[in-house]
C-alpha cells in the first residue's frame, strides 16, 4: 500500500453507521488515502466504539506506506472503549506500526498496557511485543520479554530466530535455533535463509542436511545460499536434484537459478530452464522472472535473446525489465542501443530509477561514450531528482579515466558529497597504468590498499605501473608488502563449456589433467601460425623482470588462450566458442583472439570480470575501449 497510488473513491457516503458494510471496504483499501476517507467515515458514524471496525482500520494503517498514523489512531481511540473490552483486537497491529516505525516510547507504553492486563497470557499479542522490539533494534529487550512470557509457542521461537538474523545476530539465531524444544520446517528454512544471507553457507548446508522433511522454500533457501555465495555450481546441481525428487519449483528457486546460470554463463542450461518455465507458465507467477531470463541470456553472451524475451514481455514489463536489458546491453559495450532503449522507456512514461541510471552509465562507459556518459549524469539529478549513489560517480570516474582525463577525474572526486570507495581509487588506479602516470597510480594505490588491505589487485596494478616504468625496486618492494600482509594474487583462470561438461583452465597449467598435451600441442600450432601471419607476443603485458623467452612463454600460457585452444579442438566450424574468464582480459590475448577470428573463421566470445568481447573476423564488438 504506497500513498503514490492512484486513488479511487471508496462510496462510503451512503453506507451510514453499518459495520459490516465498513469492514468489507477496508478489506478492499489499496490506497493510503482511501484508508483515512474510511477512517473519517467512521467518525462520522459513531463507529469508534465498534471494536472490529477499529481493530481493522488500525491494522490498514499499520500496512500503510505511513504505520506511524496507526499509532496515533490507536492512541485517539483508547478513550472511546471506556471498560477497554474490544481494545485487545487493536494491540498487535498498534504493535506492529510501532516496530515499522520505530516509535521506542509509544511501543513501551502499549507494552507497558499489555502487561497490566490479560493480554500478557495471549500468545498472540505477547509475541507482537517481541517482534516490535526487535524491528525497532532492542535485541535485548526482545529477549528479555521472550524469556517471561507465560506461554511460549512455535511462532515465539520462530519470531525470535528471524528477528535475530534480520539483525545480523548469527550466533544468538543460533543458540535460540538449538534452545527450541520443538523444531518445524519454517525454523530450519529460517536459518538456512538467515545464514545464507551472512556467508556461512556451510553452516546453512548442516542444517539442510539435517531436516528429514524439506519443502520447497527450504530447497529455494539453500539454492539461493549457494548463489549469493559465488557457489553458483552448487546451486545448479541442488536444483537438478530437487527436479529429480519431483519438487516443483516455486519462482524464487527459478530466479537463483537463472542468477547462478548467468553467473557461470552456461546458455544451454539457461535454454532448457526458459523452456520449462514457459511450458509450467511460471513467468505469470511473478514480475521478477523476466528481468532474470534477460539478464541470464545477456551473461551468458546471448543479448540477441536477451532482447528477444524483453521484446516478449512488451505488455507487462516493469522498470526492472527496462533495467536488466539496459545493463546487459551494457555488459556488451552496446552504448548506443543502451540509450535507444532508454529513450523508449521515457516514450512510454515510465520512470526511471537509480538502477536504471547505473546501467545506461555503464553502458556509456563501456562503450566510450564520452559526452553522453556526462549528459545522462546530469540528466538523472537535474530531469529526474536522483540522487548519484558512489557506484553512479564511479561510472563517470571510469569513463573521464579510461579517456586520459585523470585531472577530470580526481576533480569528480573531490567534488562529490560521499566519501570514495575502494572501487573508484581501483578505477584511478586502472587509469593510471593504461596512461602510464605512476604518481597518480601510487597515490591512487595507497588509498585503495588503506580501504581493502587484503585486495590483491591494488598491489598487484601499482606493481604493475613500476615494472611498466622499469622501477624494478619497487616492483620487489609491493610484492614483499604483499607476502608479509598474507595476501595473494588471485590466479588467472578461463572456463569453457563442451557437451556439459566445464573445463577449467589455471594460468600456467592446464586444469584437466588429460587434456594437458592435447591443449598444449594445440595452443603451439596456432602460435605459430598466428606468427606466420603477423603475430607478435606483447611482452609489454608480462611485468616480470625476466629474459624475453621466458616471457612469451608465459603469455602463451595464459588461460583464455589454453581455453581457446581447447575450443578450436572440440567445438565444431560454426559454432561461437565461449569462453568464461575471472580477470580482466590483457591486450596481449585480445590481439591473439581477434587474430583466431580472423585466421580460423570463428566466432569468439570471451567474458571477462568486466565486459564481453565478440571476436569475428579480427575485430572486437569493444573497439579496443576496455
Amino acid at each position: 500500500m504506497t500513498s503514490s497510488s492512484v486513488s479511487v473513491p471508496l462510496s462510503v457516503t451512503t453506507v451510514g453507521a453499518n459495520p459490516t458494510t465498513t469492514l468489507l471496504l477496508l478489506a478492499k483499501c489499496s490506497t493510503l488515502s482511501q484508508v483515512r476517507q474510511i477512517h473519517a467515515h467512521i467518525i462520522k458514524t459513531n463507529l469508534v466504539t465498534h471494536a472490529f471496525c477499529v481493530a481493522k482500520l488500525i491494522n490498514a494503517f499499520s500496512r500503510s506506506c505511513n504505520p506511524y498514523e496507526a499509532v496515533s489512531v490507536y492512541t485517539h481511540l483508547l478513550s472511546c472503549f471506556q471498560d477497554l473490552r474490544g481494545i485487545e483486537l487493536s494491540v498487535p497491529s498498534a504493535l506492529r506500526a510501532c516496530g515499522r516505525s520505530c516509535a521506542f516510547e509509544e511501543g513501551k507504553q502499549i507494552m507497558g498496557f499489555v502487561l497490566k492486563t490479560h493480554l500478557w497470557r495471549d500468545p498472540f499479542v505477547s509475541n507482537s511485543v517481541v517482534r516490535m522490539w526487535l524491528e525497532v533494534g532492542e535485541i535485548v529487550l526482545a529477549r528479555s520479554v521472550f524469556d517471561k512470557m507465560p506461554v511460549r509457542d512455535l511462532i515465539s521461537w520462530n519470531s525470535l530466530i528471524t528477528g535475530y538474523l534480520r539483525a545480523g545476530e548469527i550466533e544468538m539465531a543460533r543458540e535460540a535455533f538449538e534452545e527450541m524444544p520443538q523444531r518445524d520446517v519454517v525454523s530450519c528454512n529460517a536459518m538456512i535463509d538467515g545464514y545464507g544471507k551472512h556467508g556461512k553457507c556451510e553452516l546453512a548446508e548442516e542444517v539442510f542436511m539435517s531436516m528429514s522433511v524439506k519443502d520447497v522454500v527450504t530447497w529455494t533457501s539453500m539454492i539461493s545460499a549457494f548463489v549469493l555465495n559465488h557457489r553458483p555450481g552448487k546451486g545448479l546441481d541442488l536444483f537438478r536434484e530437487m527436479l529429480s525428487l519431483g519438487v516443483r519449483p516455486d519462482a524464487p528457486a527459478i530466479v537463483s537459478v537463472l542468477s547462478a546460470i548467468a553467473n557461470l554463463g552456461f546458455v544451454e542450461e539457461g535454454k532448457w530452464l526458459h523452456t520449462y518455465i514457459y511450458n509450467n507458465k511460471i513467468e505469470r507467477s511473478c514480475s521478477f522472472i523476466g528481468s532474470a531470463l534477460i539478464n541470464m541470456y545477456a551473461k551468458c553472451g546471448q543479448i540477441d535473446n536477451a532482447y528477444n524475451v524483453f521484446r516478449s514481455i512488451c505488455h507487462r514489463r516493469n522498470v526492472g525489465d527496462w533495467n536488466s536489458m539496459i545493463s546487459g546491453l551494457g555488459l556488451h559495450g552496446l552504448g548506443h542501443e543502451a540509450i535507444k532503449v532508454f529513450l523508449d522507456l521515457e516514450r512510454a512514461e515510465l520512470k526511471p530509477d537509480d538502477i536504471t541510471f547505473l546501467g545506461l552509465l555503464s553502458a556509456c562507459n563501456h562503450g566510450g561514450l564520452m559526452d553522453e556518459g556526462q549528459f545522462y549524469f546530469e540528466t538523472m539529478q537535474v530531469k529526474y531528482k536522483i540522487a548519484p549513489k558512489i557506484q553512479h560517480y564511479g561510472c563517470i570516474i571510469d569513463l573521464l579515466g579510461r579517456a586520459g582525463r585523470l585531472e577530470e577525474a580526481l576533480g569528480v572526486i573531490h567534488d562529490m558529497p560521499l566519501e570514495p570507495d575502494v572501487l573508484i581509487w581501483k578505477a584511478i588506479l586502472s587509469a593510471s597504468m593504461k596512461h602510464n602516470n605512476v604518481v597518480m597510480g601510487h597515490n591512487a594505490a595507497l588509498r585503495a590498499i588503506e580501504l581493502a588491505p587484503e585486495d590483491s589487485s591494488c598491489y598487484v596494478l601499482l606493481s604493475n605501473i613500476y615494472a611498466k616504468a622499469g622501477r624494478w625496486d619497487d616492483v620487489t618492494k609491493f610484492r614483499s608488502l604483499m607476502k608479509k600482509r598474507g595476501v595473494r594474487k588471485v590466479p588467472g583462470c578461463s572456463s569453457i563449456l563442451v557437451d556439459g561438461i566445464v573445463h577449467e583452465f589455471l594460468v600456467g597449467k592446464v586444469m584437466d589433467v588429460g587434456y594437458n598435451q592435447h591443449v598444449l600441442s594445440k595452443l603451439e600450432e596456432v602460435v605459430s601460425k598466428l606468427k606466420s601471419e603477423g603475430y607478435e607476443p606483447d611482452l609489454n603485458q608480462v611485468f616480470l623482470d625476466i629474459e624475453d623467452h621466458e616471457k612469451e612463454s608465459h603469455l602463451t600460457l595464459h588461460s583464455e588462450k589454453m581455453a581457446l585452444a581447447f575450443g578450436l579442438s572440440t567445438i565444431p566450424q560454426g559454432i561461437p566458442i565461449h569462453i568464461v574468464k575471472n580477470l580482466r582480459i590483457c591486450c596481449d590475448c585480445h590481439t591473439f583472439m581477434q587474430m583466431v577470428s580472423k585466421i580460423y573463421n570463428r566466432r569468439i566470445i570471451v567474458r571477462d570480470q568486466n565486459r564481453f568481447h565478440h571476436f569475428d573476423k579480427g575485430c572486437c564488438s569493444c573497439r579496443n575501449h576496455w
